[in-house]
């Protein structure tokens, strides 16, 4: 289990309710000389809160509906980037306090954990190109059940529940899609095995990144693992900057299970343990989130979901209705089963236009965070090694 609760503070936690400016301020209040300096850094780590709070307050105050949806989840990436920009603005403008306790070992931790996160970045890519292939398989689907230009017959039906079946089993984790092949093979005979016995992972992403032994759950809880919120003596031996970091380090760690409830990857278990302190100003707002995307996950129709994502939902609640309709379908099509399919294919090609205006600044997003990532480790590094080795 993570370490993500507090333990064994030699004071109480409540007193992490003072704000940083008034611990700061205890800490210099014998020094003379210096007050225009640290009111700067005062109202600096101060304004980080308050973005962080705000950032996250507006990602919390979503409907049920827009929550885990594509362009929330491209919200959650543009707040991620403005905070992690800000932090990265606090640690140039303090580089010389980088190298003291406990701030070398916090840092050092804060960008281990940043190399965990690329990994993550990786399975989510890949998980975008799968959510693509599925959508593929709509494509064929409207394609076979196009009206406009003929009239609909048992050849069309044959090609759309086959494109319906293929998705239905892209659909679900790797142990479930053997099983299911290997029964199809069964079902249709020995002149059709060659054609359906693909061997595991036919359904992975053809540019998988990830090994076969990475696991999403266990990574999610590395990157949380010996996270603990700071104490008052080491904020007060930091002049504050503990908390930024322990902040950015928080902020991290939920990006990145949210990504990993939302969007398909490897053994994605969300049984993270996420606990903050809610004296922080931005900690009701992620506490509100998790329990929203847990209560989420437990949802009958989503517990076998191969992610939380909104638009996966509708595939899914889509793809059924037009398999339980091509299921029942007679020839000559009535009126009123035209009428059906029609309404059906309407409500695929919607859902196709939002896929393909969606996924694609998406991936872009989660590749500019991993860009991100690397330059800003890349560039504390730099600065931390000369901190350490001053010319």
């Amino acid at each position: 289990m993570p370490a993500t609760d507090y333990q064994g503070s030699s004071a109480p936690f409540s007193s992490l309710g003072r704000s940083i400016l008034s611990i700061r301020r205890d800490q210099v209040h014998a020094m003379e000389g210096n007050q225009d300096g640290n009111s700067i850094h005062e109202q600096e780590l101060e304004s980080f809160q308050k973005q962080i709070a705000d950032q996250f307050h507006d990602l919390a105050a979503v409907s049920g509906e827009e929550l885990l949806s594509l362009s929330w989840i491209q919200k959650l990436l543009n707040a991620f980037l403005c905070c992690q920009e800000e932090f990265k603005v606090i640690l140039f403008n303090n580089k010389q306090n980088l190298s003291k306790p406990p701030l070398d070992r916090l840092i050092a931790e804060f960008f281990e954990r940043s190399v965990k996160a690329l990994d993550v970045c990786n399975a989510i890519r890949d998980g975008i190109e799968q959510i693509r292939q599925w959508q593929k398989q709509l494509e064929i689907v409207l394609c076979a059940l196009d009206s406009h230009h003929r009239t609909l017959g048992e050849g069309q039906f044959r090609r759309a529940k086959k494109a319906l079946t293929d998705l239905a089993i892209g659909m679900l984790d790797e142990k479930e899609a053997c099983s299911v092949i290997a029964h199809r093979n069964r079902s249709f005979g020995r002149n059709n095995t060659s054609k359906d016995h693909r061997p595991p992972g036919h359904y992975r992403s053809l540019s998988w990144s990830v090994s076969r032994s990475w696991s999403a759950a266990k990574q999610i809880q590395a990157i949380g693992n010996n996270l603990t919120p700071p104490r008052n003596n080491e904020i007060a031996a930091s002049g504050g900057l503990v908390v930024p970091i322990y902040t950015m380090n928080s902020v991290l760690m939920f990006v990145m299970w949210a990504l990993v409830a939302a969007i398909p990857c490897q053994d994605r278990g969300l049984q993270m343990h996420f606990s903050v302190p809610r004296q922080f100003s931005w900690a009701a707002s992620i506490l509100s989130l998790h329990e929203r995307i847990v209560e989420e996950s437990k949802k009958r129709e989503r517990k076998n979901s191969s992610g939380l994502l909104k638009e996966i939902h509708q595939i899914e609640k889509s793809a059924r209705h037009m398999t339980e309709l091509a299921d029942t379908i007679h020839f000559p099509l009535t009126e009123e089963r035209e009428v059906e399919v029609k309404q059906g294919v309407e409500e695929l090609a919607q859902l196709c236009d939002a896929m393909k205006s969606g996924l694609d600044p998406l991936e872009r997003q989660v590749r500019e965070v991993f860009h991100r990532i690397v330059r800003s480790r890349t560039e504390g590094l730099d600065s931390f090694g000369k901190s350490n080795n001053p010319e």
